[in-house]
């Protein structure tokens, strides 16, 4: 499928409604625009979010861990 997209002065460009349609993205999706040899390359996009721990966090994480263990020590007595 060949379509024309207009992009606007501000860079917003428009997906007709059947290319949305067949990659099943809608106003809550992304897409990854890719640079390549032939072009730009879009395609349906997906993010996770990430944490990343401290070490308090992490401490934390082993607390409750060893509460949790010493509880199942407890029942199997």
């Amino acid at each position: 499928m060949i379509k024309v997209i207009n992009i606007n002065e501000r860079g917003t460009l428009t997906l007709p409604k059947e290319l949305r349609r067949r990659l099943g993205v809608n106003g809550n999706h992304q897409v990854v625009a890719e640079e390549t040899d032939e072009g730009i390359l879009l395609r349906a996009g997906v993010t996770f979010p990430v944490e990343v721990y401290s070490e308090k966090r992490l401490a934390e994480f082993d607390r409750h861990n060893e509460q949790a263990l010493s509880r199942v020590r407890t029942k199997r007595k």
